[in-house]
């Protein structure tokens, strides 16, 4: 009998795209695959777009703080919880696997109602809300991270790193070099921001840019709207606004990376063993400190050397540039040594032992 399994996650790409890196692998092992998301969010264009099913719920985003919005919030997230029941019944999933954000709650709590095994995915060192409110009905609490243990229901807590895609262990260098117009063969450095950009990284960076260039030749990601046409024919820097399927080629060819502290982001480093230097998002910017802690552990394991905010200037920036690069091998020696390889291996492997118990 062929077993079904209903994917949830959403609100951003990074509760969006390590569903994306499970589902090649679900449909090898003949899962029958349903997904619930948010109404309009930006995971349904994507999930769609792969051919799977899909399902729209209402959320809310309940918050910390006081905030009169949570009244009606809460109303959508109790329809949201009614609208997932009824799905979860009419399709009758063996197990649910969960990435966490808002629209995760009601499915998550109505599969804890219905006695369905729920298997939720924390990114972050410390969790999330959303994954707070999902804890008590999860059977298992994927982490990435070794100190997220300690946050968590222990007899749950499995350390599994996050999925990611197979096309990005595939890229090829040479393409890269291509796409980005270089000529020579200096070490690049690859500079990312996230989905919406790092300005205040991304200033320093171009700043910087006499001190690096003689030096590095750059790949810049900077964000929506981030783009400085003012740069645009500078010898050995290419920007983009955002890559799709050119990112593979370009970490093939980036030698050193600075990037933001995103979870996802920061287990992609890992897995291709980039060496990097991460820049979290300050808790000033209207982060928890997720993204600091992230980082810290990061340096701490000896995959990243990391600059915060407050302390980037030029001068740092190039010395720290320079250094990275010298001990490159010995970052790089650490990451092939963790024990947070193979993810999508481990957490299949969680969600067929929730399905045949």
């Amino acid at each position: 009998m062929k077993r079904k399994i209903v994917l949830t996650g959403g609100g951003t790409a990074g509760h969006v795209t390590p569903n994306m890196a499970l589902i090649p692998y679900l449909k090898e092992k003949d899962y029958d695959i349903v997904y619930v998301g948010s109404y309009n969010g930006m995971e349904k264009k994507l999930i769609t777009d792969m051919g799977i099913k899909y399902y729209g719920v209402s959320t809310g985003k309940l918050r910390r703080k006081f905030d009169t919005k949570n009244f009606s919030d809460v109303f959508r997230v109790l329809k949201g919880f009614s609208e997932a029941k009824k799905i979860l019944k009419e399709e009758r999933p063996d197990v649910i696997f969960s990435k966490g954000g808002y629209v995760s709650v009601p499915v998550v709590n109505a599969a804890g109602k219905l006695g369905i095994p729920s298997i939720i995915h924390e990114s972050d060192l410390t969790p999330g809300l959303a994954n707070k409110l999902c804890m008590h009905s999860a059977k298992k609490i994927c982490c990435n991270f070794p100190e997220t243990l300690e946050h968590v229901t222990k007899k749950k807590a499995v350390l599994t790193g996050t999925p990611i895609r197979d096309e990005l262990l595939t890229g090829n260098a040479k393409e890269g070099k291509k796409i980005c117009g270089f000529e020579d063969d200096k070490p690049v450095l690859m500079v990312i921001g996230g989905s919406l950009g790092a300005q205040a990284v991304n200033d320093v960076v171009r700043s910087a840019l006499p001190n690096i260039l003689p030096y590095f030749n750059v790949i810049h990601v900077c964000g929506k709207d981030k783009v400085d046409n003012m740069m645009l024919d500078v010898d050995g820097y290419k920007q983009f606004e955002f890559v799709k399927s050119e990112l593979k080629d370009l970490f093939a060819l980036a030698d050193i990376v600075l990037s933001r502290a995103g979870a996802n982001t920061i287990c992609e480093l890992l897995a291709l063993r980039k060496p990097n230097i991460l820049v979290p998002l300050p808790k000033a910017q209207g982060s928890r400190g997720d993204q600091i802690l992230n980082a810290n552990s990061f340096k701490k394991q000896g995959f990243s050397m990391v600059i915060y905010q407050e302390d980037l200037d030029e001068d740092i920036l190039v010395k720290k540039l320079h250094e990275l690069y010298e001990k490159r091998d010995i970052y790089q020696a650490k990451m092939s040594g963790s024990n947070l390889s193979n993810a999508t291996g481990k957490i299949l492997k969680l969600i067929d032992e929730a399905v045949n118990k």
